[in-house]
């Protein structure tokens, strides 16, 4: 039997300074996610958007003072995500920009370890003392393995929330140059489109299956800017040389055939920035094929 799946909206964006990812879960809601889910068997419940200031009241702020906010929108993202989990739902998670990931793999992984795939042309693994820009969302994985400000990485519940040897990173091809050291030596396995082209996705997935062969769980963070920008326009910081609309599905396909999926963020969207929802659109379908949609 097909678990439910809780649709959670995480407006965020405050953990960056473009306008317009507040819009993204609206976007993929439109792209009819919920009737492509159902259409797969699965029972869809939606429990809106979570409430988070947005930027134009937060105009020409500091880092320290868009903490508390973005900190208490995390943190509802995490009990929301928590109580999905204990329910036996599938939660699936809107975003908003990719600091919302430092709540909702909180929240999954608050009883269980879980294995994160993290889907980004970036390595989000950025602290203060590293980031020129001071945007979250550039630091939301180094968070998550416990670096960065203290209160974001005790969110929820204090320290790490996920272990290095746990931790997948796919697709990254554009870091700041101290971020490349802070990730070299964190623990976790990256393959940066290099090895996608070198090896392809395939081996790629085998790679990352037989990393997680000990564990039953696995969350996807995917985050839209690891396509390529000519088929995925609509994300706020675009990086030429991302997958293709083929290798992202696949991806997909290839983890479900796993039957290990337990949670789900699709982060970065930025309808301003789009050409008729085509993003959203292919973040639905690229979805539906991680819950299961087959070609034949």
């Amino acid at each position: 039997m097909k678990k439910p799946v809780r649709i959670i909206g995480v407006p965020m964006d405050l953990g960056q300074n473009r306008r317009g990812v507040d819009m993204g879960p609206s976007a993929v809601r439109y792209a009819n996610l919920a009737r492509s889910l159902n259409d797969l068997g699965y029972a869809t419940f939606d429990s809106g958007n979570i409430t988070i200031p947005g930027h134009s009241a937060l105009a020409n702020t500091s880092l320290q003072e868009r903490l508390p906010l973005i900190c208490n929108g995390c943190l509802s993202a995490y009990e929301l995500g928590r109580k999905a989990v204990e329910a036996g739902e599938i939660p699936i998670f809107l975003g908003g920009d990719h600091s919302a990931a430092i709540g909702t793999v909180g929240g999954v992984s608050h009883n269980v370890d879980v294995g994160l795939i993290w889907i980004d042309a970036h390595g989000d693994f950025n602290t203060p003392a590293t980031s020129d820009s001071q945007n979250v969302h550039g630091m939301a994985l180094a968070v998550l393995l416990g670096l960065g400000p203290q209160e974001l990485v005790d969110l929820g519940r204090p320290g790490p929330k996920v272990k290095p040897e746990n931790v997948v990173l796919i697709g990254i091809r554009d870091l700041d140059a101290k971020e490349k050291i802070l990730l070299r030596d964190s623990g976790c396995t990256a393959f940066t489109m290099r090895e996608v082209d070198e090896i392809g996705i395939r081996a790629v997935l085998s790679q990352i299956l037989e990393k997680f062969s000990h564990l039953d769980k696995i969350h996807i963070s995917l985050d839209l800017d690891v396509m390529d920008p000519l088929e995925a326009p609509g994300v706020g910081t675009p990086s030429q040389g991302g997958l293709t609309y083929r290798e992202g599905q696949l991806i997909m396909e290839i983890l479900a055939d796993t039957e290990k999926l337990h949670s789900v963020d699709i982060m970065e969207i930025n309808p301003i920035l789009d050409i008729q929802n085509r993003t959203a659109q292919m973040a639905v379908n690229i979805i539906s094929s991680l819950f299961g949609k087959k070609i034949l």
